[in-house]
């Protein structure tokens, strides 16, 4: 019966333990050219672990870019891109990040982010490719699968 209780209390509690904040970029107003990405990334807080998650419209996209690219607004040398009208971009290392949109002018009219993520890297993380990312609901829909199997083992282990 204790080994029925500690297996319930890792049950529940990693997946709290294990998973990140989702920063809805740009808040209410997405990832668009009429954001002030200073402002609002001066307002959070970046943990490695969180995720960044951008909505957008069709003429948009997302550049990660090194920092002299994000200076000038430099879109040729992508590390990765984004598209689709929304990603959840891991933050799985410390120190700083940079985005752009890759649609003329766009980034020199203001959309682009700077963040710096704090923290140390901890659980593992799948590494990212230059490709679209799976977005929140089938990051969400893959966690919930997880936990109902979970469930299951449980009451086949308890039966």
């Amino acid at each position: 019966m204790a080994f029925a209780a500690i297996f319930l209390f890792v049950l529940f509690v990693s997946p709290i333990m294990c998973y990140g904040k989702d920063h809805i970029v740009g808040g209410s107003d997405g990832w668009s050219q009429s954001g002030d990405y200073s402002t609002w990334a001066s307002a959070q807080t970046f943990s490695v672990g969180d995720n960044l998650v951008f909505n957008y419209g069709g003429s948009h996209g997302v550049n990660v870019v090194s920092k002299d690219d994000y200076e000038n607004c430099n879109t040729g040398n992508a590390l990765l891109t984004y598209t689709g009208g929304q990603n959840s971009i891991p933050l799985s290392s410390s120190g700083d990040m940079y985005f752009v949109c890759p649609t003329l002018n766009h980034c020199d009219t203001g959309m682009k982010l700077a963040i710096k993520v704090e923290g140390s890297y901890s659980p593992a993380t799948p590494s990212a490719t230059k490709s679209m990312q799976p977005n929140a609901a089938s990051t969400t829909f893959g966690s919930m699968t997880t936990m109902v199997f979970e469930f299951a083992l449980v009451f086949v282990y308890m039966g």
